[in-house]
């Protein structure tokens, strides 16, 4: 599982260093990157990749939408490498798919890596850190996990 924000640059080549205990989870070189929600760019470890695959697989049968949405799915995929430096180039479609310029977050998701461009996080995803500053929705919270 992947955890944690962290602030990064992308060098001349369009390579990012991911943060070493992100590295610590791929067991070979190999990640794979790809178009994901709200415009950001996930890395995935082969083990997730092989099942976001199947989960894009099976939902093709049930719709001409479904089909879409998996190839487009799978033609902004791309197999990558994690080199002994810890960096990860980012090709090119992909960095204007999510605006990434020189700045960048590299954000843990659970069961992915995301690349973030910063303005972009602030739109879309900050606003959500005004539901854990809501005192009714804190009391809730933890009333349902029994704290």
């Amino acid at each position: 599982m992947f955890f944690g924000r962290y602030e990064h640059s992308l060098d001349s080549k369009g390579r990012v260093v991911l943060p070493a205990r992100f590295r610590s989870s791929f067991e070979t070189p190999q990640a794979f990157l790809t178009q994901y929600l709200d415009g950001c760019l996930a890395l995935w470890t082969p083990a997730e990749f092989g099942k976001r695959l199947q989960e894009y697989s099976l939902a093709q049968a049930r719709s001409g939408a479904d089909r879409n949405l998996a190839r487009v799915w799978a033609a902004g995929s791309q197999e990558v490498e994690i080199d002994r430096q810890g960096r990860v180039a980012v090709p090119q479609h992909l960095l204007a798919f999510a605006q990434l310029q020189d700045r960048l977050l590299v954000v843990g998701a659970l069961e992915r890596i995301e690349l973030w461009n910063p303005l972009q996080w602030e739109s879309r995803v900050r606003p959500a850190e005004a539901d854990l500053l809501d005192p009714v929705d804190a009391v809730a919270a933890a009333t349902d996990t029994g704290s």
